[in-house]
């Protein structure tokens, strides 16, 4: 039996985009999960791994503590850690973002 944390690891490092959020893509629960799939969407990336934490809350904590960060939306790109909502939009605004998840492809 896995346990939460070997089934996000197992999510994270399974495909190149994984983004945890509260809702879905096409129906986010709050405002930085919408943020958030919005700059995925608008670097071209319509197709990554959406997690949505509301549904599960045992992976809802287990995210918290796989990265050591606190608040949702987390992004992964290849296994690795990138932020929250506000390192994206950093990121997003200076061009980073884009070009690390066009190397993820």
């Amino acid at each position: 039996m896995s346990t939460v944390q070997d089934r996000i690891h197992e999510t994270v490092t399974g495909s190149p985009v994984v983004l945890y959020m509260k809702g879905t893509p096409t129906f986010p629960q709050c405002g930085f999960s919408s943020a958030a799939a919005q700059m995925l969407k608008a670097c071209g990336v319509t197709d990554y791994v959406a997690v949505n934490v509301l549904a599960d809350d045992e992976v809802r904590q287990g995210i918290k503590e796989y990265a050591n960060w606190p608040t949702i939306p987390q992004l992964y790109i290849k296994g690795e850690f990138v932020g929250g909502s506000d390192i994206m939009k950093e990121m997003f605004q200076s061009g980073e973002l884009h070009k690390m998840l066009d190397a993820a492809r």
